[in-house]
């Protein structure tokens, strides 16, 4: 028998996550690859699973069901409740952390609702009947939930007792609070789950501190990636197509521009002082919210190539990937990141900040430096533009240890293990 497994995004609504990255639903459908999500989707499909993903949207007035392109698995589209349209109405802010943020320049009555439905707004998000008849429906024996530090999680949790589902989450970045609420729900709400999968060590050793989560509740399980997806490409050719000569040095990057996060800015100055004496080319691929300034922090400079758009096709980003010499991964803040994995498919040696589970992914196969530290980032990028050997040998490293440890078809096996409990 397939086990259908449920697969739930913790975004409020999926357009808020698509529209930041200017990326239409239809190309969500039928285009886009790459992330957690349709990690999971194609590594659970190849372990023999049958993943259904599930979205709130305030765009459907009904369930909308479809096919996701590249993987075939299933995408079902729910309807937001009313309460939460309602409620969204009159806050300018529903991810807002503090009150400042939620409230924006309301005043007086207006201000005080604002304050109460900060705290309310997160847990009407989830529209648990509609979802628990399209469990139903799907014949889904387990959930899997995107971060546990959401109220999605602690709705699913519910659900999944009422129903007699086991609901199990990720860490897929997500360690923050957006809700009071969840100070005294989420300790009871980790103890009811069945599991967590946790790639980061310093994640782990969190929920182990403040929760008392133990081990044997938790999997050690990486995010996958497709390599068929990245073959060896053609250097000279990606470099001919942006203009980039062929004896240059080019640092690269990719993924959503969200300077502090990302720490862009850091990325940006290290640049700046590699520099002084090479011919160093900065070649950026992606867009998200903080675009703007992004440009105005670059300004001019003709030594930076970047492609101001999110690219759904991994095909395509491989294509720039092969332009570089290293990758640079200088995030502040992070969950388990796909991207430095797919810049060690490609071969590329990778220099990377010490966000959370950074170490987890490169091993000894990669460098990391302090994050914030733009000095350290360009002393660790140097070696490595000024010598092709040491290039080459970490490149080569890299690449092992994605195919060892990332690959769709172990993490599928690792994840239907866990999720279906059948044991390794």
């Amino acid at each position: 028998m397939t086990p259908c497994i449920a697969l739930i995004d913790w975004s409020h609504l999926l357009e808020d996550f698509l529209d930041n990255l200017g990326v239409s639903f239809e190309a969500f459908r039928t285009e886009m690859t790459g992330g957690w999500m349709f990690g999971y989707l194609d590594a659970l499909r190849q372990a023999g699973c049958r993943p259904v993903l599930f979205c709130v949207s305030a765009r459907v007035a009904e369930v909308e069901r479809f096919e996701h392109g590249p993987t075939g698995a299933a995408i079902r589209v729910l309807p937001a409740p009313e309460s939460y349209r309602r409620a969204r109405r009159r806050i300018p802010n529903p991810y807002a952390v503090t009150l400042p943020e939620a409230a924006g320049d309301l005043r007086g009555l207006e201000r005080l609702r604002a304050a109460f439905l900060k705290e309310l707004i997160p847990y009407l998000a989830t529209p648990v009947r509609a979802l628990a008849d399209e469990l139903h429906r799907e014949g889904c024996e387990a959930i899997l939930c995107q971060d546990y530090e959401h109220a999605r999680f602690d709705a699913c949790v519910l659900l999944g007792r009422l129903a007699g589902l086991r609901v199990y989450a990720t860490f897929q970045g997500g360690n923050w609070q957006l809700s009071r609420f969840e100070r005294p729900l989420r300790p009871l709400t980790l103890r009811a789950c069945a599991g967590l999968i946790v790639g980061s060590t310093v994640e782990a050793d969190r929920l182990h501190r403040r929760y008392g989560v133990p081990d044997r509740k938790m999997a050690r399980i990486f995010n996958p990636i497709d390599l068929r997806m990245w073959p060896p490409a053609d250097r000279d050719g990606a470099r001919s197509d942006l203009g980039i000569p062929r004896d240059a040095c080019v640092v690269a990057w990719h993924g959503r521009v969200e300077i502090h996060r990302k720490g862009l800015d850091v990325l940006v100055a290290a640049w700046h002082v590699l520099r002084r004496g090479r011919d160093v080319r900065l070649l950026l691929v992606g867009s998200g919210r903080d675009a703007a300034a992004l440009r105005a922090l670059l300004g001019d400079d003709r030594g930076v190539h970047w492609v101001d758009e999110y690219v759904n096709d991994r095909k395509v980003i491989r294509r720039y990937l092969a332009a570089a010499d290293v990758y640079a991964f200088p995030s502040r803040n992070e969950g388990f990141p796909v991207a430095p994995v797919e810049a060690m498919a490609c071969g590329l040696p990778v220099v990377a900040a010490d966000a959370p589970g950074v170490a987890d992914i490169l091993g000894e196969d990669g460098t990391i430096v302090p994050a914030g530290d733009a000095e350290a980032l360009a002393r660790a990028l140097g070696p490595l533009l000024d010598d092709a050997g040491l290039r080459a040998d970490f490149g080569a490293r890299a690449r092992r240890r994605a195919e060892e440890r990332f690959s769709l078809e172990s993490v599928g096996r690792e994840l239907r293990a866990f999720l279906t409990g059948e044991g390794p």
